[in-house]
């Protein structure tokens, strides 16, 4: 059988605790759900932290220390891959443009990528660009993702190139230009994302047609698109990524958990004669560094 990435993205950093309580919050709860999802059939556990607290969103290394030390403990292997996006979300203060206002969420460079450096995960995420998200602006401006990108070099992590839009996917490959981004260059088309690209045919089919030679790419879509668009990227040769940070439901008033997204993606799949990577397939093909580094 063919064979593919599949990434579980655990638990984002939006407001989705309250909707689905199987949204994992501590990092006990984090480590938990990542060794499930390997026992279903997962490749990769996306991470982000949460305040175990409140169940938002936290930059707080020690969370993700913990989640990603309870995670390399277990029996159960699996790829870790930490998010670099951290604070972005700006809403500008109407009163004064050049302000911050309530509701945002911002961090340097530097400090997006404390978790990423600290802990020396197999691979981390890095968006690609600015982008209307919703009612804010995910802000990525260029020289940040520069120094960003350079950050995970020195790291000597792989970073998964994040392209909310087509411009993004050129900024891409700009940043492989000034020979920031090395190896074989792994993208994620991330689809239907209010107000970024499209989720559909046409869409993934255009990104394709934009990466360079000997790229990888992975896509996902959010909400009710999550599963189709497992069937739709799978098909045409991409990785796969399911999990509650991106979809909250398993089908229509069914409220999903981690594992169970995953269980239904291997399950499409395996329609598609296509079965997913295991850990130590994906580390070989994407040349990955060694899972016990940073501890």
């Amino acid at each position: 059988m063919k064979k593919i990435m599949l990434t579980a993205a655990l638990t984002g950093a939006g407001e989705t605790t309250e909707k689905n309580a199987n949204v994992p919050v501590t990092p006990q709860e984090i480590a938990d759900s990542a060794i499930k999802c390997a026992r279903a059939g997962a490749t990769v556990a996306h991470i982000h932290a949460r305040d175990p607290k409140t169940g938002g969103i936290s930059h707080d290394v020690e969370f993700f220390k913990e989640a990603v030390r309870l995670i390399r403990a277990a029996d159960e292997d699996i790829i870790i891959n930490i998010t670099s996006g951290g604070g972005g979300d700006f809403i500008p203060n109407l009163e004064n443009p050049y302000a911050a206002g309530e509701g945002s969420d911002m961090q340097t460079p530097e400090e997006r990528h404390e978790p990423v450096g600290t802990l020396l995960p197999e691979m981390c995420t890095l968006d690609c660009g600015s982008v209307n998200m919703g009612d804010a602006v995910y802000l990525s401006p260029a020289d940040w993702l520069r120094q960003q990108a350079q950050l995970v070099k020195e790291a000597g992590v792989k970073p998964e190139l994040e392209c909310f839009d087509s411009g993004h996917i050129s900024f891409a490959k700009q940043l492989i230009n000034e020979g920031l981004i090395e190896g074989e260059p792994m993208f994620q088309f991330c689809l239907g994302i209010p107000w970024g690209a499209e989720n559909d045919a046409e869409t993934i089919e255009y990104f394709k047609t934009r990466l360079p030679e000997h790229a990888h790419w992975s896509a996902f879509g959010i909400g009710r698109m999550q599963l189709p668009t497992v069937e739709e990227a799978a098909k045409r040769g991409g990785n796969v990524r399911v999990g509650l940070e991106d979809n909250l439901y398993l089908a229509k008033g069914v409220k999903a958990t981690n594992e169970e997204l995953v269980e239904k993606a291997v399950e499409i799949l395996k329609g598609l004669d296509i079965e997913p990577m295991t850990p130590a397939e994906a580390r070989e093909k994407y040349q990955l560094r060694d899972p016990q580094g940073g501890l």
